[in-house]
């Protein structure tokens, strides 16, 4: 399971934050400031650093939670591809924010006089992530190691566990913040899901970012059989003889799926009526158009 097609496209807004991230934790990483950029009590109740608040959200203390945070936020672009970059802002903005309450709160509470208690890193995001992952993601593959059976999301869960335990107490605790703000945002606390931002702020991610490599997002919404030259369309036919359009609506839990693998919603739909709801010839259809 790798999240849909490579890179970043149709998903500007991941690949702006993962850059940001990258540069943010190489930059304080040459300054030598790791140490300094994880909370404490201290700094939040009595010298009032809430700049940090900020900082924290983006650069990871160490190379190894760097690698780990940056391969999660990457495969989490699906998301992204399948809410929009609109909501998936929304998702960002809300998980932060809620993750860093509850940061805040833990701090109130422990009172640790321990420095740097919360590491440093977008483990908010990345935390609050899990939760559609393991609602909204359905299992492509199963296979058995050693008698133990795995899925293909296993190797993702297995990269959050290790982030999550990498600094122990330190990383354990932003990591439970981040499942607690993504379970809110599930439960749909304040109809926040169906909150966006004005279109110029959602399309001020696109002109950030620098242009993505392969097919773009002007592709969204074409008809996927129906543009594509007459040759490729016969070999579509010639491999799918049965797909003939369906007069039944396609379920949605199928779109779903196909959206999950980095189709837009359009296309999935109109390869599954074409596929007569076959998820499978679907899945192949759009394949064949997207390689043309």
């Amino acid at each position: 399971m790798n999240g849909g097609p490579s890179g970043f496209n149709n998903a500007p807004v991941t690949r702006t934050f993962v850059i940001a991230s990258a540069i943010f934790t190489v930059f304080f990483g040459i300054q030598g400031r790791f140490n300094k950029l994880g909370l404490s009590y201290e700094d939040i109740f009595r010298n009032f650093h809430l700049w940090k608040l900020i900082v924290s959200g983006f650069a990871f203390s160490s190379a190894p939670e760097l690698m780990f945070g940056l391969y999660l936020l990457y495969y989490f672009r699906v998301f992204e591809r399948q809410i929009g970059s609109n909501k998936y802002s929304v998702f960002i903005l809300f998980s932060m924010i809620v993750s860093s309450l509850f940061e805040v709160l833990a701090l109130a509470l422990l009172k640790d006089p321990e420095k740097n208690l919360i590491t440093s890193g977008p483990y908010g995001l990345i935390f609050a992530s899990f939760i559609p992952f393991f609602f909204d993601i359905p299992v492509s593959t199963r296979f058995r190691v050693f008698g133990v059976r795995f899925s293909d999301k296993s190797f993702v869960y297995l990269a959050g566990l290790q982030l999550l335990l990498s600094s122990w107490k330190r990383s354990l605790l932003p990591g439970i913040c981040g499942i607690l703000a993504g379970s809110m945002y599930r439960l749909n606390i304040f109809r926040i899901r169906k909150a966006k931002f004005p279109k110029f702020v959602a399309s001020f991610f696109s002109r950030l970012s620098w242009p993505s490599v392969g097919s773009s997002s002007a592709t969204q919404g074409r008809n996927v059989v129906g543009s594509m030259p007459s040759y490729a369309r016969r070999q579509v036919e010639r491999n799918y003889p049965s797909s003939v359009p369906s007069s039944i609506d396609p379920p949605e839990d199928s779109i779903a799926m196909l959206v999950s693998m980095g189709f837009d919603w359009n296309s999935a739909r109109q390869a599954l009526v074409h596929a007569r709801n076959d998820i499978n010839v679907a899945t192949n259809i759009l394949l064949e158009a997207q390689s043309r």
